[in-house]
């Protein structure tokens, strides 16, 4: 089976760049790709795409070295199944507010014995080799996000779920649901005790933080802070903040 970047890159006490994909743009996707970046999440929760044009973008991140990741609309087995049968080798799960959640979720991403994902001759034996069903349930990412106050009262709960590879916490919804405005990294003091609660939580667990942060220097925060995947922010932020420096000097 082909490697997983973004785990090789744990090994080596690493930590791994993301690029997110909000836009319905495969292009966007596979330039993204070949960034710089460990791997590529297409946002089925709250972007543009959904299951139905997902192989198209699993197909275009496959082109690059990147490795394909998804973020999925919701604990639903029948998209964790296609979207790991169209070839991601990541998956982040929104809301998990409990073990029952965490549970759910690692269920349906692995094959039996220690799942309940059924085997289908799919575009991801093309990707990831013949042998794929052998190493998948070892190769694929397991992220539950955090981002309610459920979750972070039972982060260790979650953590502690056999098979789920660690946490992907969702900064934004987390200050909303704990009484605070969003922004940018360190600019809430009690969101950042929270976040930090969410790191020392994973390492104490042996497992992987992973979060959504507000730019470039916002992601080298979030890794010096000890985070083991950093998303530097979505590809349609990117885009409207180079256009906006073009329209500066334009006008300047």
């Amino acid at each position: 089976m082909r490697k997983n970047n973004v785990k090789t890159k744990w090994d080596n006490n690493e930590t791994a760049l993301c690029g997110w994909i909000a836009t319905e743009s495969t292009v966007l996707a596979e330039t993204v790709g070949v960034a710089g970046v460990d791997a590529v999440a297409v946002d089925l929760q709250h972007g543009a795409s959904d299951v139905h044009n997902l192989m198209n973008f699993m197909q275009a991140i496959s082109a690059t070295p990147a490795i394909p990741m998804v973020r999925l609309p919701g604990n639903v087995p029948e998209i964790i199944m296609k979207s790991l049968d169209y070839g991601a080798y990541g998956l982040i799960c929104p809301l998990i507010n409990s073990a029952e959640d965490a549970k759910a979720f690692v269920h349906a991403s692995l094959y039996p014995p220690h799942g309940g994902r059924s085997f289908a001759s799919a575009r991801v034996l093309n990707y990831a080799g013949a042998d794929y069903a052998k190493h998948a349930n070892d190769e694929i990412i397991k992220l539950a996000m955090i981002e309610t106050r459920e979750g972070l009262e039972n982060i260790d709960e979650i953590l502690a779920v056999e098979g789920l590879d660690g946490i992907f916490v969702g900064p934004t919804d987390l200050a909303l649901t704990l009484g605070y405005t969003p922004g940018p990294e360190h600019s809430i003091e009690g969101l950042e005790e929270a976040i930090a609660h969410c790191v020392a939580m994973t390492k104490k667990a042996g497992k992987k933080a992973g979060i959504f942060c507000s730019g470039g220097k916002g992601s080298a925060i979030r890794r010096d802070e000890g985070f083991d995947l950093v998303v530097p922010t979505a590809e349609l932020y990117i885009f409207k903040k180079a256009l906006a420096a073009e329209l500066a000097d334009y006008n300047a």
